[in-house]
């Protein structure tokens, strides 16, 4: 028989909980769901509301499992959400964080593009609250082409289907590997989805609104530092992309491309031949010299117009933020996305 289980990892959430597994009950799935859920070493009411719903869920036929970290120290987020799908039994996961509302059609939903896709992890679509947060990075969310889901996957941004969206199957997570327990400042969720990329993951979003996100300063996104970030997406772009090159430009010829550059392998720093920008006063200056090299002479990269420069890019240029005159200039290069250029925004 098969099972759909819902993956709850709950820290200290008492004042999201009742909204949350309020629409767990309300999923309009018609086979079999179990939520399992596992308590981090809450501080709060967490461990009594969660107790509470267990009845309410059981009397409608939603079997709960609890487990918990009973010591006055939490464990992190990836231990809790991997201890969350060991107790579980379901051959579908369904990935939901604490302070987030799914959309009753949710499983149902995404249990049937899990079956069309049985190696994806599948991502759907975003409404945040408050509904001004955030608006560039929600908009990228549930507009990124089928294509982009995979190629768009160096960004700042993180995984191109967000963590509390995911659902895959048993079977392929445990292929994948688990989640890092390194605990707070690890980003768990993003050295997940590099890993299932690297094993010929692929990445299918359902177009439809089937998770209100939630934005608050307490979320444990915001204990992951940027620099740990920055050089796990350097490592990636190096192992999937650079790799394979054996020249390119840099499009930004000011901080965030130099310190791309700074940040590459000595090996993928002599493949870059350019850096390229529309910024009249850093082309007339003419070239970048880097001046923490070891080397004598110290390697000077030529700073050219993008029009002048030669594919492929890796742009480090933030889209959505020049009213549409950076996308258009790229627009005119006529080139294709992971083939030609990459983003690294």
């Amino acid at each position: 028989m098969k099972i759909e289980s819902i993956i709850l990892p709950v820290h200290n959430s008492e004042c999201w909980l009742d909204e949350c597994l309020e629409s767990v009950l309300e999923q309009d799935f018609k086979e079999t769901m179990e939520l399992s859920v596992f308590n981090d070493a809450s501080e709060d009411g967490s461990a009594e509301i969660i107790e509470r719903w267990k009845v309410k869920l059981e009397d409608a036929g939603i079997p709960v499992i609890i487990g918990s970290n009973d010591s006055s120290q939490p464990r992190g987020v990836g231990f809790a959400k991997n201890q969350a799908v060991i107790q579980s039994s379901g051959t579908y996961l369904c990935f939901l964080d604490s302070d987030d509302v799914m959309m009753p059609q949710r499983v149902r939903l995404q249990h049937e593009a899990a079956i069309q896709h049985p190696n994806s992890i599948i991502g759907c679509q975003i409404r945040r609250e408050p509904l001004e947060s955030t608006e560039r990075y929600t908009r990228w969310i549930n507009n990124l082409t089928e294509e982009q889901l995979l190629t768009q996957v160096f960004t700042s941004h993180g995984p191109t289907v967000i963590m509390p969206t995911w659902f895959c199957s048993r079977e392929w997570f445990y292929h994948v590997g688990k989640f890092d327990e390194g605990g707070k400042g690890v980003p768990e969720d993003l050295l997940f989805f590099y890993k299932h990329i690297e094993k010929g993951g692929e990445v299918f979003r359902v177009d439809h609104c089937l998770l209100l996100y939630r934005y608050h300063p307490q979320a444990a996104t915001h204990s992951v530092l940027e620099g740990t970030i920055w050089n796990h997406r350097v490592r990636f772009l190096e192992d999937r992309v650079l790799s394979y090159w054996t020249s390119f430009t840099i499009w930004n010829a000011g901080k965030q491309g130099k310190k791309l550059y700074r940040s590459l392998s000595p090996a993928n720093q002599k493949k870059v031949t350019a850096f390229c920008d529309v910024d009249e006063k850093k082309i007339t200056k003419g070239f970048y010299t880097y001046e923490e090299s070891e080397e004598r002479p110290k390697p000077k990269i030529p700073i050219c117009h993008f029009r002048e420069a030669t594919p492929p890019f890796i742009i480090c240029v933030k889209l959505d933020l020049t009213h549409g005159a950076f996308e258009e200039n790229l627009n005119t290069l006529n080139l294709k996305e992971g083939m030609d250029y990459y983003h690294f925004n």
